[in-house]
């Protein structure tokens, strides 16, 4: 058997969330997690000042079927083929900058949850991004990255590593990994935020990132 590749070109959707003037102050890039589907992520983001804030929500190529109630939901990435998947969606990403055309003297928040805290991370390395925040909820940091992947980051980038005390998915031991490996990576531009509850997002946290 062989396996062959092709490169074609393909279309793909976004999601916005208020209006790009002159008054917004912020523009956060958001990455949903496994299951989601981008314009239903925006509404953890509804109760932000609309004028200040602009939301742009990225949609993960892969959409699948959830059991049992057959809803859309979707994927970024799996085991198979990560490097070409990646650079796919760096392309993607790439294309929505550049419909969006976005003012590079506005605040930058990088906001990614759950498995689309990878997609956030290896985004914001690729592209040398400088974002104002780059926030990592509930989701795991590559295993790839290494000490000094960040090191370009500016000394007022602000990173929140976010995570639910009862978190199905993250247990003790993989809690205490992902914090120091965040510890390693970020140094003092991190900062840790536990809260009470499982695998969701924390929405009072949105509202309260500064």
């Amino acid at each position: 058997m062989t396996e062959k590749e092709i490169t074609y070109t393909t279309s793909n959707s976004y999601s916005t969330l208020n209006q790009l003037t002159i008054d917004t102050k912020n523009i956060w890039l958001v990455f949903h997690g496994m299951g989601y589907l981008s314009k239903y992520f925006l509404k953890y983001f509804k109760n932000l000042n609309p004028i200040d804030n602009y939301i742009i929500a990225p949609q993960a190529p892969s959409k699948y079927y959830i059991q049992p109630k057959m809803h859309v939901g979707a994927n970024w990435l799996t085991r198979d083929n990560t490097e070409v998947g990646m650079q796919n969606i760096m392309n993607y990403i790439d294309a929505v900058f550049e419909a969006e055309n976005i003012p590079e003297d506005r605040n930058l928040f990088v906001f990614g949850y759950s498995q689309g805290v990878s997609i956030a991370t290896r985004y914001v390395i690729k592209r040398q991004l400088q974002p104002s925040h780059l926030v990592l909820h509930s989701g795991g940091i590559p295993k790839e990255f290494k000490q000094n992947d960040f090191a370009f980051l500016n000394s007022e980038c602000k990173v929140k590593l976010i995570y639910g005390k009862q978190d199905e998915y993250l247990d003790k031991a993989r809690i205490e990994i992902e914090i120091r490996r965040a510890a390693e990576l970020f140094e003092k531009r991190l900062e840790v935020l536990p809260f009470d509850g499982k695998h969701v997002v924390n929405v009072d946290y949105i509202n309260d990132l500064k």
